[in-house]
């Protein structure tokens, strides 16, 4: 009974501080920015853990089919294995910003009215 009274007690509470905390701020555009960056590089750290996986897989492979033609065993070789790609040093080129990007197209100097219908003319006046 204690233990479903404390329960219950905790969960309001929770509820009670959850309710009064206040909206995230937005981000900054530097931290748009450092977070794409870090994005970036551990994006990078990936390809290159997995750069590593596949050298250290070529050469336990390599190890194998040697021990395995010297103790006679028949092996097939792995010669449609993929080859390892090196990602190569990691270098961040920051996106550039819409307007930089000339995301807008120029204004157009205004030779017509905006609609393609003119306005009905004004009725004469009667005589």
């Amino acid at each position: 009974m204690k233990r479903s009274l404390l329960l219950c007690l905790s969960l309001m509470l929770a509820a009670a501080a959850h309710a009064k905390l206040p909206a995230p701020a937005p981000l900054s555009d530097e931290a748009k920015a450092k977070a794409a960056e870090a994005a970036a590089r551990t994006a990078h750290s990936g390809k290159v853990e997995a750069y590593k996986l596949c050298r250290s897989m070529d050469k336990a492979a390599e190890n194998h089919f040697k021990t395995a033609a010297t103790m006679g065993k028949p092996v097939k070789s792995a010669q449609n294995a993929p080859a390892c790609t090196d990602p190569g040093a990691f270098v961040y080129v920051p996106p550039k910003p819409v307007e930089a990007a000339e995301a807008h197209s120029p204004a157009a100097t205004a030779v017509a009215p905006p609609s393609g219908t003119a306005p009905p003319a004004a009725p004469t006046p009667a005589k």
